[in-house]
């Protein structure tokens, strides 16, 4: 699928008429075009601090969202722009500009809270936009930070705060703090420093345990404990005062080039540095699944409850896997229609493997976390249903053109029995000529599909009584040659009974050997679909327990002992769920689980594979009838 291209910024989220959050339908349709991994970049900070601006320059355009040039907050709620991904081929890029935070308008700081737990819940990257320095005023203003364990929750399942903390870590955005109009030289005691030297400065600790240095390292605390990555950008300002409301308008010549060198640095950052979106289990997104995400977390804000990251995914899993259980049966059923009736078995079933087969891949494209295999186990059902049915639509082809062609070629027949030629003396043996020579035009015939064998045992059923009235009135044959003739139409009987019976057989066993397939190919399809799910979780795993690492390196160096051996306990645990992922992952125990898993899905196939054989009159066909 080509990538959706907007040609200027959208609002996803805005506030309602009551007031309260909602989602706009129309930026919702433009994610369900979207079926690229996405990458989304975020923007917060206070109003009228230039953070539309950063964003365009991400979009390449000197004009998308509203810059605005007074005091006022121009953008409210949150607005998308969607864009392919400048350096990643087959990436969409998703530009978040959020409302200004602090914004004396709107009175209410309760929509502040939600839309900054909205940036960090939704992005990739998120950048924090601020003017001046990294002061203390600056932290003051990050205390949205703080209270994000107040707004957001990881489980369903409440744990403890340190629980939490070890979590956040690992679903949490990149942070990006820009700090605009940046007029210091970067010095620290005296010595040049880099601008993530600048911030890691600023975010350090002081020791002690009065309530001044409490409040003090709360949100660097934070920012440290949540955000697993952390980078600086400090910009000149752009232009004159008096030139800086037409920012939108000004020439790049206009502008001052080490703001320009600074922005474009960012900017490659951010298109170099920024990973896909991905929720718990380190499972990627797409615009369609991005737009699942955003309509859960909004519904559980104006319900008035606590964005669950757990009940977002599994709500999220849900619609996913509806949508690609739709998809992967309609391409089933898509493949399987084009198909010309009547067919041999052999083609039936090499298109249904096929199909199938696609089938599958399609739906493990699409899902995630399907629990106890519960939408592939409709699926595999779903396929064999449909399978049942086209085997019987052939069966019921292969029927009407096996009869009408039997009628077609037994016309003549019919011609002279009504002319009584059979009924002269030698009339069977004209008889019996006309009916071998019909019997062996009719199996010269191709195309005849499954039914050839059983039509023709009827059509032949259907000529005995009339076969035995036209032996019965022929004077030129003695009593004896009549008692073999009658032993020969027996025995003829016979073996086309049999030929049928093997033809069933043959079918029945082409439907075993189907099914046995449908579960090979389910199981091998399912061991690399979790193969891939465990270690997504434990590459997750790993970046947190790199990150806490780090962290606690930091710690000790600073001489922070006990904050650092508190770390422990964290560090012991995502130590115990990687090497517990990484044992799973190299189990050959992994695939008998999944075996298990599967055996519902076996059961019902073999319903269905009894159930057709039931309705073709073979419920035991393994006994067949021996020609004498």
């Amino acid at each position: 699928m080509n990538p959706v291209a907007m040609e200027g910024p959208v609002c996803l989220v805005g506030n309602g008429a009551d007031g309260q959050l909602e989602v706009n339908p129309a930026a919702l349709e433009i994610l369900r075009g979207v079926a690229q991994p996405v990458v989304v970049v975020a923007i917060v900070g206070l109003y009228r601090t230039g953070k539309s601006y950063l964003m365009n320059s991400l979009a390449g355009k000197q004009r998308g969202f509203s810059l605005g040039s007074t005091v006022q907050s121009h953008t409210k709620g949150i607005w998308m722009w969607c864009l392919p991904h400048p350096r990643r081929a087959g990436h969409t890029l998703v530009l978040l500009d959020t409302e200004g935070l602090g914004d004396v308008e709107k009175g209410d700081t309760k929509n502040d809270v939600w839309i900054f737990a909205l940036a960090v819940l939704l992005s990739s990257t998120l950048v924090y936009n601020s003017k001046g320095t990294i002061d203390q005023f600056a932290m003051e203003q990050l205390h949205f930070v703080a209270e994000l364990t107040e707004h957001i929750k990881v489980k369903a399942q409440g744990g403890d705060d340190a629980e939490e903390d070890t979590e956040f870590v690992r679903f949490f955005p990149s942070f990006v703090w820009a700090v605009r109009d940046f007029t210091l030289e970067l010095r620290i005691e005296g010595q040049l420093v880099t601008e993530d030297q600048y911030l890691e400065h600023a975010l350090a600790l002081r020791k002690g345990n009065s309530k001044k240095v409490m409040d003090y390292n709360l949100p660097r605390q934070c920012i440290r404990n949540f955000f697993p990555t952390r980078k600086c950008f400090v910009f000149v300002q752009p232009a004159s005062r008096q030139e800086m409301g037409q920012l939108d308008s000004l020439p790049t010549s206009a502008l001052d080039p080490q703001f320009l060198e600074q922005t474009r640095r960012f900017c490659d950052y951010v298109f170099q540095c920024s990973n896909v979106k991905t929720v718990k289990g380190g499972i990627p997104v797409n615009g369609r699944r991005f737009g699942a995400l955003v309509q859960s977390y909004v519904s559980t804000i104006r319900s008035g409850q606590v964005p669950c990251l757990d009940n977002a995914v599994t709500a999220m899993a849900a619609i996913e896997n509806e949508a690609a259980l739709r998809e992967a049966l309609a391409h089933y059923a898509a493949g399987m229609g084009g198909l010309r009736l009547p067919a041999e078995l052999g083609e039936l079933s090499a298109a249904h493997g096929t199909c199938e087969g696609d089938a599958l891949r399609l739906f493990m494209q699409r899902s995630f976390k399907d629990e106890e295999q519960g939408f592939q186990k409709q699926l595999v059902a779903g396929i064999t249903e449909r399978y049942a049915n086209v085997l019987a639509e052939n069966e019921a082809v292969s029927e009407q053109t096996c009869r009408v062609l039997l009628e077609e070629l037994s016309a003549a027949m019919q011609q002279k029995l009504s002319a009584g030629i059979y009924s002269q003396p030698g009339g069977y043996q004209a008889y019996d000529r006309d009916q071998n020579q019909v019997v062996e035009n009719y199996r010269a015939r191709p195309n005849k599909g499954v039914k050839a064998e059983e039509a023709l045992q009827q059509f032949l059923a259907s000529k005995k009584a009339e076969a035995e009235a036209v032996l019965k009135a022929d004077n030129l044959l003695t009593e004896a040659e009549k008692h073999v003739a009658e032993e020969k139409q027996k025995a003829e009987m016979l073996e086309q009974q049999w030929k049928t019976a093997e033809e069933k057989q043959l079918q029945t066993e082409q439907l075993l050997k189907d099914q046995e397939r449908s579960h090979q190919e389910n199981v091998k399809q399912l061991e690399a679909k979790v193969a891939e799910e465990l270690a997504s979780a434990r590459q997750e795993a790993e970046r947190a327990l790199q990150s806490k690492l780090k962290e606690q390196e930091a710690m000790m160096q600073k001489g922070f002992a006990e904050k650092a051996r508190l770390m422990e306990d964290e560090i012991s645990g995502l130590r115990r769920e990687i090497s517990s992922a990484s044992r799973t992952e190299s189990q050959s125990g992994l695939l008998g689980t999944i075996r298990e898993g599967l055996r519902a899905v076996a059961n019902v196939s073999s319903y269905l594979t009894s159930r057709h054989q039931r309705r073709k009159g073979t419920s035991n066909p393994s006994k067949t009838p021996t020609p004498k």
